[in-house]
C-alpha cells in the first residue's frame, strides 16, 4: 500500500472518517487524471434515447474511483454511473458519478465534478464532491457538518435578494422534452426568480449551494445516482430540504424518480421558492414577486 493509500486509509477520527478519507483520494486521484485529459480529443458516444453520453473520461474515472473503493472495502456494494451495480453484503452502498457533466465536457465546457456517496440502509452518511478545474474538495459526514480545504461550509443566509433568488435546477434523464409539469414549473421559476441555472451537472449546483454562492436547488425527478452526495452536502451546510409540497424531504437513490423532487433553501429563500412551486401546483398563495 503506498503512502497516500495508508494516509486516506486512516481516515483520521471521527464516524466514517476513513471512508471520507478514501472517497476524497479516490475523487482527487480521479480528477486529476480529468483536469489532465480534458484539452484531449474524446470519443462521444450516446447512451440512450434521451441524448445522454459517455466518454472515456468517464470509464478511465470510474476505473480509479471503483479501484479505490473495492481494495478498501470490498464487501460493500457500489452503484456506479457506468459500471452498473457491483453487489456486496450488508446494507452499505457506495454511490459513484465520476464524471458529472459530461454533456458539459463533450463540448468542452469545464463545468464538471467527481462525486462519491456512502449510503447505510438507503440514507447518506457521507458525501464528497470534487471539482478538478479548481481542485476543490467539499465533503460532509452526517451530523457532523460539510466542509472544504478551507473550513466549513455554511450554505446561503436564506435572505430573500431583492432581484428574487439564484436557484439552480434539475431533472432525471426520463423527464421529456414536451413534460408538461417540468416545462410549466421551470418557466415559472425563471419569470420569478433572478436566475435558473441549468448546470447539467447537479452536483456543482449541490456545492454552490452548500458554499453559498447560489440561493436554492429545485429538483424535478431527479437522478438518484447523484443526489445523496450533493444533498448531504447541502443540509450538513444548513439547508433545508422539501418536497415540492413542503414536507420534509428525504434524499434518496432507490425507488421512482415522482419521489425525487425536492426545493432545497433556507427560511426566507424558502418559504419564497416553496410558494411560487406551490402557485404551480396549485397548494399555496405564492405571495408578491419580488424585483
Amino acid at each position: 500500500m503506498s503512502d497516500p493509500e495508508m494516509a486516506s486509509a486512516a481516515g483520521g477520527a471521527g464516524p466514517y472518517a476513513r471512508e471520507r478519507a478514501v472517497a476524497v483520494a479516490a475523487a482527487e486521484e480521479a480528477g486529476t487524471m480529468l483536469r489532465d485529459r480534458f484539452r484531449a480529443p474524446l470519443t462521444v458516444r450516446t447512451k440512450d434515447a434521451s441524448g445522454d453520453v459517455v466518454t472515456e473520461l468517464d470509464l478511465a474515472a470510474e476505473e480509479i474511483v471503483l479501484s479505490r473503493l473495492r481494495r478498501h472495502f470490498p464487501h460493500d456494494r457500489i452503484l456506479s454511473e457506468e459500471a452498473g451495480l457491483l453487489d456486496g453484503t450488508g446494507s452499505r452502498t457506495w454511490l459513484v458519478d465520476p464524471l458529472d457533466g459530461t454533456n458539459n465536457v463533450a463540448i468542452g465546457l469545464p463545468a464538471y465534478v467527481v462525486g462519491i456517496a456512502l449510503c447505510v440502509a438507503g440514507a447518506p452518511v457521507v458525501g464528497v464532491v470534487h471539482e478538478p478545474l479548481t481542485g476543490r474538495t467539499w465533503h460532509a459526514v452526517s451530523g457532523h457538518g460539510a466542509h472544504s480545504d478551507s473550513g466549513p461550509l455554511t450554505g446561503p443566509d436564506g435572505r430573500l435578494p431583492a432581484p428574487g433568488p439564484v436557484i439552480a435546477w434539475t431533472q432525471g434523464h426520463a423527464v421529456g422534452r414536451a413534460d408538461t409539469a417540468a416545462a410549466v414549473l421551470r418557466q415559472h421559476l425563471e419569470l420569478r426568480c433572478r436566475r435558473v441555472l441549468q448546470l447539467w451537472a447537479p452536483l456543482l449546483g449541490w456545492s454552490m449551494l452548500a458554499r453559498g454562492t447560489i440561493d436554492g436547488f429545485v429538483g424535478y425527478r431527479a437522478e438518484g445516482l447523484d443526489l445523496p452526495a450533493g444533498a448531504l452536502l447541502a443540509a450538513e451546510a444548513g439547508v433545508e430540504l422539501r418536497t415540492l409540497h413542503g414536507e420534509v424531504f428525504r434524499p434518496g437513490f432507490a425507488g421512482s424518480g415522482a419521489d425525487r423532487s425536492f426545493v432545497a433553501a433556507r427560511t426566507d429563500t424558502l418559504d419564497y421558492v416553496l410558494a411560487q412551486v406551490a402557485s404551480v401546483t396549485g397548494r399555496r398563495d405564492p405571495g408578491p414577486a419580488v424585483r
